[in-house]
């Protein structure tokens, strides 16, 4: 995050720190300073170049709420040697990565754990990753300041959907987003882009008029499962990264709030993309079944010929054969507040009982979510 954007960040929360995360907040004020150095150095090298770049009008997002396998997906459609994306440290970088790049030593890489903490997945700056972090350091609005104040919740909710952003802040979040983009797809821009981040979900339709022949594929879990790995997932990122101590009940209403302004926003936005732009993966089908619900999306999205990236899926699912996910429990309280919060979702795609849609008839194997 650059120095500009960090302040906008503290100020627009009133400098609401906790006083056990000062020593945090000054390191990234430190950091923030290079990073807008490095910003500055990056814009006069690269410029004029960047507005030359040519974007395909055709990427593949990957939609779906967190914790539904939407990185799992991400990761195999990555394997595509026809594919592009953008990997953590261009998603960390996002201001400077061009030129950075090239000049962190290749022992930086001890600073980065190799697993993600909420959940084990293993981690590393050419993995794929989720453009949203960069339009977070980038200072766009996002849902994601929630993780810096988790008690100042919600943060951002406009920036979901993009629907209830002023004008001159939508035109600001498309140009920071398409030149972020040409960053990603500069030197490679035969590649068609593949992008993920559960924030889309709520936005297709605003992505699909900046890129008409934009492919969607939208993941769904059972939702059981889904909340209590993304109240994991959120106490887990604002506990390590926060600038406050989060708070478990409001962390809690979030999810749920989150959960169901995304989906209506998904549901009532579906009707406009084209139905041979857009398809449905349940997690537990692909996880039984990766290679084929993969093949799947291919022919269902006219993605090419399956087969050209077919044998590297086949070895990630090999190597990735032996990953146990997180085993999660709810009470009966919170059974029935998931299924009385979310039940337009669960009968919409099969989990109408609070049981997971039936995978195919092949043996179940465990692979991250």
């Amino acid at each position: 995050m650059t120095l500009s954007a960090w302040l906008e960040l503290l100020r627009a929360n009133r400098f609401a720190v906790s006083p056990s995360r000062i020593p945090l907040a000054m390191s990234v004020s430190a950091v923030s300073l290079l990073n807008s150095l490095l910003a500055g150095a990056q814009a006069w090298f690269w410029n004029r170049r960047l507005a030359a770049v040519p974007l395909r009008s055709d990427p593949i997002f990957v939609v779906g709420h967190w914790r539904s396998g939407t990185t799992l997906l991400h990761e195999l459609l990555a394997l595509d040697p026809r594919h592009s994306c953008a990997d953590t440290y261009a998603c960390v970088a996002p201001s400077h990565f061009l030129l950075s790049r090239y000049l962190v030593p290749t022992w930086m890489g001890v600073l980065m754990p190799r697993r993600r903490p909420m959940d084990n997945v293993r981690i590393g700056w050419d993995q794929p990753q989720e453009d949203e972090w960069a339009l977070c350091l980038l200072g766009l609005p996002t849902v994601y300041r929630a993780i810096a104040f988790p008690r100042r919740l919600p943060q951002c909710p406009e920036s979901l959907a993009l629907t209830r952003l002023p004008e001159p802040a939508l035109r600001r979040w498309d140009a920071t987003f398409l030149k972020f983009l040409k960053c990603v797809s500069l030197g490679q821009t035969h590649l068609r882009l593949v992008l993920k981040s559960p924030t889309h979900t709520a936005r297709i339709a605003h992505l699909w008029k900046l890129f008409p022949r934009a492919r969607f594929v939208h993941v769904v879990r059972d939702p059981l499962s889904v909340y209590p790995s993304s109240l994991r997932l959120w106490t887990s990122l604002a506990r390590d990264h926060g600038l406050q101590r989060p708070d478990a009940g409001e962390v809690r209403q979030f999810v749920l709030d989150t959960f169901m302004e995304m989906y209506d926003a998904f549901e009532s936005q579906r009707p406009m993309i084209p139905a041979d732009q857009i398809c449905d993966v349940h997690y537990e089908r692909l996880v039984a079944d990766p290679v084929g619900q993969l093949r799947r999306v291919y022919q269902q999205l006219d993605l090419g010929d399956f087969d050209v990236a077919r044998r590297r899926v086949e070895k990630r699912v090999r190597d990735m054969a032996d990953f146990q996910v997180n085993q999660h429990s709810l009470s009966d309280e919170q059974r029935r507040t998931v299924l009385s919060c979310w039940g337009s979702f669960c009968h919409r795609y099969g989990y109408g009982d609070g049981t997971a849609a039936p995978p195919p008839a092949t043996a179940t194997r465990r692979l991250a979510g």
